[in-house]
């Protein structure tokens, strides 16, 4: 997790960096506008300073620059970068269609550090090709599913590797099921349950899948145009099941309209032994329940919190919800990453897992719910 490292490494960078982290902020007011506080958390971080804002809106980037506390104010990115010369470029936009485009630009401008909202591209030809290209140029780029950054994990992992609660048989996982439910919910809201697969369950191998839509099997007269710019997608409804490296099954649904929406927003480790329950953007982020989870009586335990101090133990981070939620962990963990060469804790590469986890999806059901192998 590098939480503690992140931290002692920022400390080192405030006292030998003579001068601040120069940050470039891109946004579109009206077209995903400035995401979940990617602009703003630089504010919070005294290592860097906000040197320039692009957004094409007039007015949003005049409520922008105020926000900011910022003078130079562009209506065109790239305008931006060559006058501004970012070394951190925040891609802010929730719609994803302009991901690429933008994060293209900066890479190709030199800028040390990118941090973009997620999901991160559109497709995993743009996710290699960003990849490639951040590698070539040694630009880290790192995505803002923040609850990758949560510093309870390590200990979750802990935890389950140690055996107490048993052998991991399987991973089970939902959207959140509000409106969005189906192919909207898997790329803007499962894709954050997507990227944590890896750190439980090792790199996906392959998926199998079904989408129905309004109760019946979706076809391709089904498809629609999603919103936020993720292009097009289908149905209402999703189950998936994605093999593993480690052999332990991560399973995934989403239903429009499920019911109390966000309460199955996370996903469920099942062991022999116990249940992890990993909630997304919620604090604490993780229970955890011992007993057979098969065999309920009287002699299972009830829930109890695990925090980054350990399990039953009181969350030793006062902060710990602007660390993770307001993003402050992530960027400095970007920041870290710079400066000790190693790729962010959720970099490009991991980014690009998901996307084909969700790819991957649409294709098993196209192939009538086949298994579909997922590229390393």
């Amino acid at each position: 997790m590098h939480m503690a490292a992140n931290g002692l490494a920022v400390e080192v960078l405030r006292a030998t960096r003579s001068t601040r982290w120069k940050v470039g902020v891109m946004g579109n007011t009206g077209r995903g506008n400035y995401g979940h506080g990617l602009d703003t958390v630089w504010l919070r971080v005294p290592e860097a300073e906000i040197a320039g804002v692009s957004d094409p809106d007039a007015a949003g980037l005049a409520a922008a620059q105020k926000r900011l506390n910022v003078q130079a104010g562009f209506g065109d990115f790239r305008e931006m970068l060559e006058r501004v010369q970012p070394e951190l470029v925040v891609v802010a936009s929730r719609h994803v269609d302009m991901h690429f485009e933008m994060m293209k630009a900066a890479i190709e401008h030199g800028v040390r550090g990118i941090y973009v909202e997620k999901p991160f591209v559109r497709t995993s030809g743009e996710g290699r090709s960003i990849l490639t290209l951040a590698r070539e140029r040694g630009t880290k780029v790192a995505i803002a599913h923040r609850n990758r950054y949560h510093p309870a994990l390590p200990e979750a992992l802990r935890l389950i590797r140690s055996g107490v609660l048993g052998k991991p048989l399987e991973i089970r996982g939902r959207g959140k099921e509000d409106a969005r439910g189906g192919g909207q919910d898997l790329w803007v809201l499962g894709s954050h349950l997507l990227n944590l697969v890896p750190v439980f369950a090792g790199n996906p191998v392959g998926c199998s899948a079904s989408i129905f839509e309004k109760g019946r099997e979706a076809t391709s007269s089904d498809y629609k145009e999603g919103d936020e710019g993720i292009g097009s997608i289908l149905g209402d409804e999703i189950h998936a099941r994605f093999d593993t490296a480690s052999g332990v099954p991560f399973f995934f649904s989403s239903k429009k309209n499920a019911g109390d929406k966000s309460a199955g927003f996370g996903f469920q480790v099942i062991c022999s032994e116990g249940i992890v329950s990993v909630r997304m953007d919620a604090e604490p982020m993780i229970h955890v329940r011992r007993g057979n989870p098969f065999l309920p009586s009287a002699e299972t335990a009830s829930w109890e919190v695990l925090s980054s101090g350990g399990l039953g133990k009181p969350e030793p981070l006062e902060n710990i919800k602007e660390l993770v939620a307001g993003h402050i962990a992530p960027v400095r963990d970007l920041i870290e990453s710079i400066t000790s060469d190693r790729q962010p804790l959720c970099g490009a590469a991991d980014g690009l897992i998901t996307i084909r986890m969700i790819e991957s999806v649409f294709e098993s059901h196209r192939q009538g719910g086949v298994r579909v192998t997922i590229a390393s």
